[in-house]
């Protein structure tokens, strides 16, 4: 079975704290990845607001640096995937697919050739906004009083399209994220994010947003973040199983995978603690009645079919 997370912050934490991956800091780590059974995972490099005048594009090279100096001082365990094909050969192989991410369209300071600089860099997918307005889109805090995409933003997702990279829709705002199912012409992605109808949060997907994405090829990571998945803010696997549970029922079993947000996150679920315990969600759908092919798909296979429909 391949478990495949579609977003984590370990790059930003690396490259901030200055620990090293061998050290057992935060969620992800060399030796809870090796016992996670990940076989293919997603390092978001997430472009710090503070940054956001004139060191985005800067921040961003020293997280793919950063990158792409794990997967070769690791290289026996991991190696870097562009595409479904390669995370397949990874596979076979016994390595862990490594894929590259942005968090925050800012990394593109406005310029087209910045976006295809990071896909020959390795950048396979992007986050078009985090939680503001960016040169691209509004995020989620500016409402749709923000707008929607930009003329930059529309040039950058039919671009990311040409290319073959995964537009990525957490965090977006409303209006921005129907222009983007508008617009692309390939499915998409929403890497970290759940259903809003269980957690009323902005950061949280509507009904009527999963069945769109659903039907268009798209994919939903659901977010172990516990304010995501209980307003208390206190949860536990089973709250990430009832999202995974409603995700399927709303917009079908082809359209869930999983996004643990691991290292962007102040808190975790019961029993999700580190990316060693993703395994656990296996027993846990099982037990909430789901098949082993069914529990194939949420766990990796949807998210592997999407590289293959859009990276190739």
């Amino acid at each position: 079975m391949l478990i495949f997370d579609a977003h984590i912050d370990t790059l930003s934490r690396l490259v901030k704290t200055g620990q090293g991956f061998h050290q057992a800091q935060g969620h992800v780590h060399l030796q809870t990845l090796r016992e996670s059974k990940i076989g293919a995972q997603f390092f978001a490099a997430f472009v710090d607001p503070k940054l956001y005048q004139g060191m985005a594009l800067h921040s961003s090279l020293q997280m793919i640096d950063q990158f792409w100096q794990l997967v070769e001082e690791y290289s026996e365990e991991l190696r870097f995937a562009g595409s479904a094909e390669e995370i397949i050969q990874a596979r076979k192989d016994g390595k862990i697919a490594c894929l590259l991410a942005i968090e925050g369209g800012e990394a593109l300071e406005g310029k087209l050739a910045n976006l295809r600089m990071f896909y020959r860099l390795g950048v396979r997918l992007i986050t078009l906004t985090w939680n503001h307005r960016n040169q691209l889109a509004s995020g989620q805090s500016e409402g749709n009083d923000g707008g929607g995409l930009s003329k930059f933003g529309r040039e950058v997702v039919q671009e990311m399209n040409h290319l073959g990279m995964l537009i990525d829709v957490s965090h977006l705002n409303e209006l921005g994220f129907w222009e983007v199912l508008k617009l692309s012409t390939r499915p998409v992605l929403a890497s970290h994010s759940n259903a809003r109808a269980l957690c009323d949060h902005p950061r949280n997907l509507t009904d009527e947003q999963i069945r769109a994405l659903s039907a268009q090829g798209g994919v939903i990571g659901v977010n172990f973040f516990p304010y995501f998945l209980d307003p208390s803010g206190k949860a536990t696997i089973g709250h990430v199983v009832e999202q995974i549970d409603y995700l399927i029922q709303v917009g079908g079993i082809d359209c869930v995978g999983l996004g643990s947000d691991f290292d962007g996150i102040n808190s975790v679920p019961q029993d999700l603690e580190n990316c060693a315990q993703i395994q656990n969600l296996v027993p846990a759908l099982a037990q909430k009645g789901y098949g082993e092919r069914e529990i194939e798909q949420v766990m990796g296979g949807n998210l592997l079919r999407l590289c293959t429909d859009v990276l190739g």
